[in-house]
């Protein structure tokens, strides 16, 4: 009788909170979006909230829309120190955001990173191209990889027997919500007022964890899962860091949509400048202990639980009276990131599909909703391929090389050159992800990761570490794409750097 009293005071906790935090994210953008009869001032409500995020706003949407479920679950899940590289590594990503790429971004008045492509190349496919992959990956991998982590993670806490795949949904049906109806404003105010509090409870987390093992990590925890030093078959070999660590950070905080869009809604580049940083503060202080302390923890108290991990230190750790508002934040940072990627989907989807190639003067507010639904049910039926993922952090990070450094190698290409057909940078694309595909599935396949025999061993070849993998893609996309613009398209690259490239930027400026 008592505890099921405490349990559903528990679960009265975890609703109150999500209502509260709604009904002040509805108090703060009611009102504010959707311009009757100006279809550009509601495109920019709903996709740049309006140009009016402060810093303050900027840093909570970028920090709440990386940090979620698949974060605290997936990193803790390897229950190694090792994994806090992975945030340590974002510090120098944000600050390549801030200073390099926002300042473009604006130069040229880009709602989405891909119309930057366009204006750097002879031509606009190479946009179309990579926005189709970005809203492939967000749909077949980030949107389902979300829900199903935040579905896991409420199992544990909860304790409960209902389905992941119907937690997933209710995750799915109130995060659309958030983006359909509130547009980024809404996302960026959400991420903003839940972020608070779910890094004060991480942090309170990752304290009570320590106080667990009496403030003792290393007794008793094998060396590999405590050195910051990895070794040549660990998910981060050292090397790594100061080779395809960067070039995946770049990518990541600087060319991708989800996280840029939120940078690119300031008034000003300064603005957006100080949110970033503050973002980047976030990011080196407070977020590496939070998705790698507790893992190592519930290694010294449960042995290799794997994903369970964190949801297991949570239910040890904190008094039982906070479950409930613990479980709150959890569910709300499930919540700022499906609703802020689903966000970038729309967005991407409206301004570089449906405006350019349907109808251009359909309503953003009718293709928000429409697109809106269905990737959220999409997103739902694929929950179910994520179960069998013995590492859900690993394996994003593995699926997400398939277009990350293609993606980059069009960036750079663009960026660094001038003079470039953008045709040839789709075929360097083309054969980067080709040639990622082949090492990761075919000669290395993703059931031997890190351990047993590989295509390498058998035939006495170096091994090659996937994030080493990633370089090579980089490196050899950009060269292929300036290859065939040469020999194809009978095109001269020109470096923005010579003599002529100055010129050419200067007569540009």
């Amino acid at each position: 009788m008592f505890e099921a009293s405490q349990s559903a005071v528990q679960f009265g906790i975890f609703v109150g909170l999500m209502v509260l935090i709604a009904v002040f994210t509805w108090a703060k953008v009611r009102g504010k979006n959707h311009a009757d009869g100006d279809q550009s001032k509601t495109d920019k409500d709903i996709f740049l909230a309006g140009g009016g995020l402060n810093w303050f706003f900027v840093a909570g949407a970028i920090t709440l829309t990386n940090l979620s479920t698949d974060q605290l679950v997936g990193m803790n899940g390897n229950q190694m120190l090792l994994l806090a590289w992975w945030e340590l590594a974002g510090f120098v990503g944000l600050l390549i955001l801030a200073f390099v790429f926002v300042p473009i971004y604006y130069r040229n008045n880009c709602t989405t990173v891909t119309e930057l492509l366009e204006k750097r190349y002879n031509g606009g496919s190479i946009r179309t191209v990579i926005s189709a992959l970005f809203i492939i990956g967000n749909i077949f991998i980030f949107l389902p990889a979300v829900i199903y982590s935040g579905s896991l993670f409420m199992q544990s806490v909860f304790g409960t027997e209902m389905p992941v795949i119907v937690i997933a949904s209710i995750f799915a049906v109130v995060g659309a919500a958030y983006a359909i109806l509130g547009g980024l404003r809404a996302v960026a105010v959400l991420d903003t007022y839940s972020g608070v509090g779910i890094l004060g409870l991480a942090l309170a987390v990752v304290i009570l964890a320590l106080a667990a093992v009496n403030f003792d990590l290393f007794t008793g925890v094998p060396a590999e899962r405590v050195s910051m030093i990895g070794s040549l078959d660990s998910p981060i070999p050292f090397h790594t860091l100061f080779t395809g660590m960067i070039f995946i950070q770049i990518f990541y905080w600087s060319t991708n949509q989800n996280i840029t869009q939120k940078a690119l809604a300031a008034p000003t580049v300064r603005e957006a400048q100080k949110g970033v940083m503050a973002a980047a503060i976030v990011r080196v202080l407070i977020i590496p202990p939070i998705v790698v302390i507790p893992g190592v923890v519930a290694f010294k108290l449960f042995g290799d639980v794997g994903d369970r991990a964190y949801g297991m230190v949570v239910a040890q750790v904190l008094p039982s009276w906070t479950s409930g508002m613990f479980a709150a934040m959890i569910a709300a940072a499930v919540l700022t990131t499906f609703s802020a990627v689903l966000n970038a989907t729309i967005t991407l989807y409206t301004v570089d599909f449906h405006r350019k190639f349907i109808n251009q003067k359909t309503s953003a507010i009718t293709l928000n909703r429409v697109v809106g639904i269905g990737a959220s049910i999409v997103a739902i039926a694929l929950v179910p391929l994520y179960s069998g993922a013995s590492s859900i952090i690993n394996l994003l990070q593995e699926l997400n090389g398939l277009s990350s450094m293609p993606i980059l190698s069009a960036f750079i290409a663009g960026l660094l050159f001038r003079n470039v057909d953008a045709r040839a940078a789709i075929f360097g694309l083309v054969y980067g992800v080709g040639i990622y595909a082949l090492h990761n599935f075919i000669l290395y396949r993703p059931d031997t990761l890190y351990v047993g025999e590989t295509f390498y061993q058998h035939f006495g070849l170096p091994w090659l570490h996937y994030i080493d993998v990633m370089v090579f893609v980089l490196v050899s996309s950009v060269l292929v794409a300036l290859a065939v613009n040469r020999l194809i398209f009978g095109n001269r690259a020109i470096f923005i750097l010579s003599k002529e490239g100055r010129a050419m930027r200067a007569a540009e400026a």
